[in-house]
């Protein structure tokens, strides 16, 4: 039988960092790193744990004897519950700060490699609202809050539209308003959950597998353009209809309202069906003159206007004249490589998913790139020696891999390669830091810019230039 770990309480612990997954930072008496999920740096806090290891304990702050001067009051009345921006009780200067110092302790410690002055974090211009895409859960078996299981009251409609909670894949937070992304999203939200349940629509269950609403997604663009997805366990075209006509006379302005039925056991989209019910199947997203295609499937960064700031600063890395040869790794659906090719000769991009590469190729037709190709194939695979003789030594590469960072054998063709320039976007800058001290052979870290992409949070980008020593 497992052994269950005892639960220990700690006294007057001060809180002195922000750690991985935006957990708070303290040391317990014995030593013990304490990672605390409910604090802020300055807090001098009493835990009690739920985990405990060799080096370190897991826990909760229950009470505090003294409060951070970086605190601020959350705006979300769903803050702690949630999950979802874990660090709005903490002024937006301080999240910039804990960031910078992540990214700069992760290339130090696990990197180990020589770096330049790193830049200064990028912050973003909105704290709140700056979302382009939300995702919504339907279910009939509401998460009540203490507060609501304390009372007297019964609470006969456990209906709600909105958010897992942490840890928990079959109850959902009902939302009143969400901070993330801007209206009219959380003016469709409401609409849709009280129009269903005044249709007598049934809500999902997960556990049980029955119910007919299950998802809403709801997409926007700087274009002012907007797209409404709603997912159905199973089809009845009569409620069905009754709903999605109602969502379009209430909101004229959608440009695109799409259905799924899907009775799988999970609620992915990508093996989907995808219904057009009102507009066309897509909206569209631009930047700088650029117009790019985005359907329900599509992926896209999730804060457009940072994601701009991002790119701008990838280009600049690159410091292109007009005559490179650029290869883009992890392309996507081809968004940095359509930016940079008007400064470049040509550019290849190389990714895994095929719908993605479709996605690329339809947008560069769409923006009359003649100067940029589009390839699909596992990276690891088709990142050969084979693929550079057919398409020519880069003179620049840019990668911007999953949170997982490069395979080893792509950083070996890397180095194999020997580009002038390396431009490393990363989300995840302990991976990165691993990838940059197997680069470290032939490259030289240059520039180093971190980006906030996601205010509220412990997330973080940045973007590293390499180049040949």
């Amino acid at each position: 039988m497992a052994r269950k770990n005892k639960r220990i309480i700690l006294e007057d612990l001060e809180v002195i960092d922000a750690g991985a997954k935006g957990k708070a930072v303290a040391k317990a008496p014995d030593g013990r790193v304490v990672f605390i999920d409910n604090a802020v740096p300055g807090d001098v806090v009493t835990v009690q744990t739920f985990k405990k290891k060799k080096a370190f304990y897991e826990g909760s702050a229950i009470s505090f004897s003294k409060y951070s001067e970086k605190r601020v009051e959350p705006v979300c009345p769903h803050f702690g519950t949630c999950g979802g921006c874990k660090w709005q009780d903490m002024g937006y200067e301080h999240q910039l700060f804990f960031k910078q110092k992540e990214i700069e302790q992760n290339l130090k410690r696990i990197g180990k490699v020589e770096l330049p002055d790193i830049q200064p974090i990028l912050g973003s211009e909105k704290q709140y609202f700056y979302r382009n895409k939300m995702e919504f859960s339907f279910s009939d078996n509401k998460w009540l809050t203490l507060e609501q299981i304390k009372s007297d009251k019964i609470i006969e409609n456990r209906n709600a539209l909105g958010f897992h909670i942490p840890g928990m894949w079959d109850k959902i937070l009902d939302l009143e308003i969400c901070y993330l992304q801007a209206d009219p999203s959380n003016a469709i939200r409401d609409f849709v959950k009280a129009k269903a349940e005044e249709l007598n629509l049934t809500f999902f269950n997960t556990r049980k597998q029955e119910g007919f609403l299950r998802t809403l997604m709801i997409r926007t663009s700087s274009t002012g353009e907007i797209m409404v997805l709603l997912q159905f366990f199973h089809e009845d075209e009569e409620n069905r209809n009754m709903l999605l006509n109602a969502i379009v006379e209430a909101f004229p302005q959608i440009t695109s309202l799409l259905y799924v039925i899907n009775s799988k056991g999970n609620d992915t989209l990508y093996d989907q069906e995808i219904e057009l019910f009102h507009g066309r199947d897509h909206i569209f997203e631009e930047m700088e003159g650029l117009k790019f295609k985005i359907n329900a499937k599509s992926f896209y960064q999730t804060n457009s206007e940072q994601a701009y700031e991002l790119y701008k600063i990838t280009r600049d890395f690159a410091g292109l004249t007009g005559n490179e040869l650029i290869y883009d790794l992890y392309t996507g659906t081809g968004t940095i490589a359509q930016f940079v090719a008007k400064k470049a000769k040509k550019v290849i991009g190389v990714e895994a998913v095929p719908d993605a590469i479709s996605a690329a190729k339809e947008n560069a037709k769409l923006n009359n790139i003649e100067n940029v190709e589009f390839y699909v194939g596992d990276m690891k695979k088709v990142f050969n020696q084979e693929f550079i003789s057919a398409h020519g030594r880069p003179d620049v590469v840019i990668t911007d891999p999953p949170r997982d960072g490069m395979h080893g054998d792509v950083v070996a063709q890397l180095l194999n390669l020997g580009a002038d320039k390396i431009v490393y976007v990363s989300c995840n800058s302990a991976t990165q830091a691993r990838d940059l001290a197997l680069l470290d052979a032939k490259y030289k870290v240059t520039k180093v810019q971190p980006v906030d992409m996601f205010p509220q949070t412990h997330h973080v980008e940045n973007v590293v230039l390499l180049e040949k020593r």
